[in-house]
């Protein structure tokens, strides 16, 4: 592979990791936007909902990929 191949694959991801990176971004900013709105209903529902007892940095870490994949049992 020559010098000017090499660049050209480091450029070309790069690239790459910018969208991607971009990606992520609106991702947590939609997140944020669906966590600050359950909150909302959590509030305006009162101790009697059944939404009460959901568990947000769960919900955070399920919608923003990092949890655990589930198991077969």
């Amino acid at each position: 592979m020559s010098d000017a191949e090499l660049k050209e694959l480091i450029d070309g991801l790069q690239t790459q990791e910018q969208e991607i990176s971009f990606q992520r971004r609106l991702l947590h900013g939609r997140i944020d936007i669906l966590r600050a709105e359950l909150q909302s209903r959590l509030k305006e529902a009162g101790p009697e909902s059944i939404l009460a007892e959901v568990d947000m940095d769960r919900l955070t870490a399920i919608l923003a990929g990092k949890a655990l994949p589930p198991t077969r049992d």
